[in-house]
């Protein structure tokens, strides 16, 4: 629950202050210049900030942007619109190798030690292979080493792809989601997500505006303690250098919220932003924690592949909602994408809305002769206001 906004900042405050492990993701236009190459001006003062915050003994993950667009730049296909998804991954095969190796020139200036980690969305969909992700990533933190995350566009297309307005089945579509995962497998205190605006805007319109038909100066919203329908319809589609833009964004603050985490979605060409974040000053936009879920519950709600899709009648989704059953197979209308057993499957209700998901304890195919077909402890509710 949300209390005053003196307390709500004292809150923030605090949590910024003493947070312990930091997800760091830094975005395209954060990255690299207009012409492909790395952006030094902006990414020397951020490398300072993450050693800064290093030997002040914080644990720092960071999960860079940029690959496609420094491989663009370096094969001279700057101004050429990249079409087929071959070229794209060969791009992304190319500006990984110089993206690593900026990093490590510039951290090293530091005595910092750096690790690359290219991740797929079977990293994440896949029980065990998340947790072996996570106890390698643990083991690099407790090295001092800071891990630099990105998805693996070279073997993967699903960050490549255009992000629709479908819901998304993937683990992970964009970096902002992938960061967000990464702060909920490792239990992190915070996740930023530097991008090139001052937060989520919000233009304020006063009674001389009305008057005059004028438009207000865009705010940055401080500090949210929930994110509503009305916050969505603020964020806006995606931006002209990255794939994601503001939805993804706030999509993963409030994953990283319901991870019982904060969330910063801040300008990333300040050199003083994240020394003033973690200093508690105002900068960007804030999202308080919410309750946290445990690990299996949130790997269900946000990590995992969906591979199939039920929808239920009434009665099963309040036993589900209201009393925290099981779904039985008499409370199934239909199967509307097979599955098989242990696949994770989106439970949804009469009128189509996800509202559950869960993992089968049988293939679709069997549904009519299993009776159990998700037990209670395989089934997360989704809680999100419409």
């Amino acid at each position: 629950m949300s209390g005053s906004p003196h307390q709500d900042d004292q809150q923030r405050i605090g949590l910024l202050r003493n947070a312990k492990r930091v997800v760091i993701k830094l975005g395209t236009s954060t990255v690299t210049g207009s012409q492909g190459e790395l952006s030094l001006e902006r990414i020397e003062p951020i490398v300072h900030a993450i050693a800064t915050l290093q030997t002040n003994r914080r644990q720092v993950v960071l999960v860079s942007s940029g690959a496609v667009g420094l491989g663009r730049g370096w094969l001279g296909l700057h101004s050429a619109r990249l079409k087929d998804m071959a070229t794209k991954q060969a791009c992304a095969a190319v500006g990984q190798s110089l993206l690593m190796e900026a990093y490590k020139r510039l951290f090293g200036a530091h005595g910092v030690k750096i690790a690359q980690v290219l991740l797929t969305e079977e990293d994440f969909s896949n029980w065990q292979r998340y947790s072996n992700l996570r106890r390698t990533m643990e083991k690099l933190i407790g090295f001092g080493v800071v891990p630099i995350v990105n998805e693996n566009d070279t073997v993967s297309t699903a960050e490549l792809e255009t992000v629709g307005d479908s819901p998304r089945s993937v683990a992970f579509s964009d970096n902002d989601r992938l960061a967000a995962l990464v702060m909920s497998g490792l239990e992190a205190d915070v996740l930023i997500l530097l991008t090139n605006v001052d937060g989520l805007l919000r233009t304020e319109t006063s009674s001389k505006h009305k008057r005059t038909g004028s438009v207000g100066r865009p705010q940055v919203i401080p500090l949210i303690s929930k994110v509503t329908s009305e916050l969505r319809a603020l964020a806006s589609g995606p931006s002209e250098s990255g794939r994601g833009g503001m939805v993804t964004k706030l999509e993963a603050a409030e994953i990283g919220m319901n991870c019982g985490g904060v969330a910063v979605i801040a300008n990333g060409s300040r050199a003083e932003t994240l020394p003033r974040i973690f200093a508690g000053d105002p900068e960007g936009t804030v999202f308080l924690p919410s309750s946290r879920m445990k690990g299996k519950r949130r790997w269900l709600a946000y990590a995992a592949g969906v591979r199939g899709r039920v929808v239920v009648d009434a009665g099963a989704q309040r036993a589900m909602t209201r009393g925290k059953a099981s779904l039985l197979s008499s409370g199934v209308i239909r199967v509307e994408k097979p599955f098989g057993p242990m696949d994770v499957v989106s439970i949804a209700n009469v009128e189509g809305n996800e509202f559950a998901r869960g993992i089968a304890n049988c293939a679709s195919e069997a549904t009519a002769t299993t009776r159990v077909l998700f037990t209670r402890d395989n089934i997360v509710l989704l809680e999100r206001e419409p």
